[in-house]
């Protein structure tokens, strides 16, 4: 089984940015105890703060992976772009956040990805991508 996740803007950041939402751990970090956790997964993984770039990974692996885990950030909910991708693509995307969305400001209610996602995850810290990888066992 062949899994990527893919992360958009300030995701980077992890365990930088806002320690209070997001916490003290790096991605890359949480990565590979992901990667240990779940030997038996081919386990990817691509970061980028261009959205242009999240579309372009999206189509190159869109009809070859077995599934997407997709936290794109702020992206979520402005780019239209990005959930048309997911809606172009036949590999299921499940869309994935740290912190609950629904909690923060409102502009952060609305997701352009969530309509054509396999299903959403959100709000349980770094265990939220767990909680998608598992969704593809």
């Amino acid at each position: 089984m062949k899994i990527i996740i893919i992360n958009g803007p300030n995701l980077n950041l992890l365990g930088k940015r806002e320690p209070e939402i997001y916490g003290s751990a790096t991605f890359e970090d949480y990565f590979e105890s992901l990667k240990s956790k779940f030997p038996q997964i081919e386990l990817h993984y691509f970061q980028s703060n261009i959205e242009g770039e999240l579309i372009n990974k999206m189509q190159d692996v869109g009809f070859s992976y077995d599934g997407i885990i997709l936290n794109a950030g702020a992206y979520t909910h402005t780019s239209i772009g990005i959930g048309d991708a997911v809606k172009a693509i036949t590999t299921p995307v499940v869309e994935v956040h740290i912190s609950n969305t629904f909690s923060r400001e409102s502009f952060r209610h609305q997701s352009y990805i969530s309509g054509n996602a396999k299903g959403v995850v959100l709000g349980f810290g770094m265990k939220s991508y767990e909680l998608a990888l598992l969704s593809f066992l």
